[in-house]
């Protein structure tokens, strides 16, 4: 979703470098002056930052890490998430007492001590640890050797009441320098966090900037915001400006170092949840996985260019696209965060959002959906980002035996894709089903849960052929008489990288 982190781009460059000393090395003592294509080569170390869940007494955080079958680099690795700061010991994070128990493969150790709060053992099964904790810590984690590949992590809290009341999820996030979040707010009904995680040993910079209806907000306290190593910093964004704007771009740059970025939304009588950086803009924009009884559903978008740009604006549903009655278009003046209430626009149908130029526009734009499912106090709110494609593979972890949904969408041509159910965390085996997607369509489906299961589980999507997918998992859980839910998208995990061939080159030794 977001562009290159600096530690995959290391990977390459030695992973080049170890090509590059084959070829010149080639078996038999051959002179090898020309090295053979590029090779996609499984990435080596990957980096997840998950922000501090909540501070609500009612509070109850699961963490689920998984890397899913497959080539995968290497033999030894490891896969940790642990805190970002020092902080006394957490009484309430499961501790696995015996190391040689099979108990979901988790390590549930304490948070202190630099101990891994959850630790990977095995490819293709996931493992958990869960805290009830209201100071628990933001988490720092790497995978290493064979766990590297396709890791992923999340973070999910259920609170069952109060001004945070919700199902709040997030997909662990790499680190980066750039994130755009449309669909933040600083109304007085809400209260939204962009949480800065920041993995490294020295301390890193970032600038917020707020966008509304009318321009950029004012602000004075938005620049230099120091992250110290290792640690997470929370910012309220209604303190960042003066103004009030219901709809809000939130645009995070780092001056120096790199940081995990995500935004928590809380809105008085409606809900919570995480709030994930758009892909980066685009010409082109895909949303997809709006629930089919979703009661309100708005579209917030920018143009982060000089040029104003002009979108369709269309739905794919279960059997056809088309554009919602009397919002076929939606104009995005530059620097300027637009708003569109597209209402109950499913009606009853799952369905996803493709954004595309219209009337010549090729202006890039970021775009996210608030979605409402519920009504008056029942009411429910989850956000949903503008996605990269799945690509070769992407997975989505804490999917339970009851409340998972799985949405794909096919913009273009007709696709087949491949859908792993992974084996459970404390028992279960996986289970493999395909689907074919009908271009401009969406369709829904209830994973097949592994048998036997016990604990949580992991879904893997892979495309197996045709046009590309997007996809979303949208996990339900009925709490206090209210459906709550949350949705996370699932862009390509990235778990390989093109290494670039090597050529010998033997005039570099001439004077």
């Amino acid at each position: 979703m977001k562009s290159t982190p600096l530690s995959l781009i290391a990977g390459v460059v030695a992973l080049a470098a170890v090509t590059g000393f084959a070829a010149l090395n080639a078996p038999g003592g051959g002179d090898t002056t020309q090295a053979g294509a590029a090779a996609r080569l499984p990435v080596e170390r990957s980096s997840l930052l998950c922000p501090a869940p909540s501070t609500s007494d009612l509070a109850e955080t699961e963490y689920t890490s998984f890397t899913p079958k497959g080539e995968n680099g290497g033999e030894g690795g490891a896969a940790e998430l642990k805190a970002a700061e020092a902080l006394p010991v957490d009484e309430d994070v499961d501790e696995e007492e015996d190391a040689d128990k099979d108990k979901g493969d988790a390590d549930k150790e304490k948070a202190s001590d630099g101990k891994p709060v959850v630790s990977l053992k095995d490819l293709g099964k996931p493992a958990t640890a869960d805290t009830t904790k209201t100071d628990a810590p933001a988490l720092v984690g790497t995978a290493t050797g064979r766990f590297a590949p396709g890791w992923t992590a999340q973070q999910t809290t259920t609170t069952a009441a109060g001004s945070a009341r919700g199902l709040l999820g997030v997909s662990c996030t790499a680190p980066d320098t750039d994130f755009w979040f449309p669909g933040a707010s600083t109304a007085a009904s809400r209260q939204d966090y962009v949480h800065l995680t920041n993995p490294d040993d020295t301390a890193a910079v970032a600038d917020i900037e707020l966008y509304g209806a009318d321009g950029p907000l004012k602000s004075d306290v938005g620049e230099g915001i120091t992250v110290p190593a290792r640690s997470s910093v929370p910012m309220l964004i209604s303190t960042l400006t003066s103004e009030a704007a219901t709809n809000v771009t939130v645009h995070v740059t780092t001056r120096t170092g790199r940081v995990g970025a995500v935004v928590n939304a809380a809105e008085d009588e409606v809900g919570s949840d995480w709030l994930a950086a758009s892909a980066d803009p685009a010409v082109t924009q895909v949303l997809p996985g709006i629930p089919a009884d979703a009661t309100s559903v708005r579209l917030v978008a920018f143009a982060p260019g000089e040029d104003d740009a002009d979108v369709k604006v269309q739905l794919m549903g279960k059997n056809a696209t088309f554009s919602p009655a009397g919002n076929a278009t939606l104009h995005i003046k530059s620097q300027m965060t637009a708003a569109l209430d597209l209402k109950d626009v499913t009606r009853g149908e799952p369905g996803s959002l493709r954004l595309s130029p219209a009337d010549g526009s090729r202006t890039p734009v970021v775009a996210a959906l608030r979605v409402v499912r519920g009504t008056g106090v029942k009411q429910e709110v989850a956000f949903i980002p503008a996605t990269e494609a799945v690509g070769e593979r992407a997975s989505v972890a804490d999917n339970r035996a009851k409340g998972s949904v799985l949405s794909l969408t096919a913009p273009g041509a007709t696709a087949e894709v491949k859908v792993t159910a992974s084996a459970g965390s404390e028992s279960g085996e996986g289970t493999v089903k395909t689907y074919t997607v009908k271009g401009g369509t969406t369709l829904e489906v209830t994973p097949e849960a592994p048998a036997g299961l016990k604990g949580g589980y992991a879904l893997t999507v892979e495309t197996e052929s045709g046009g590309p997918v997007h996809a979303a998992r949208t996990l339900k859980i009925t709490e206090g008489g209210v459906d709550m839910f949350t949705v996370q998208t699932l862009p390509d995990d990235g778990g390989s990288v093109e290494v670039p061939a090597a050529e010998q080159d033997l005039s570099v030794l001439d004077d």
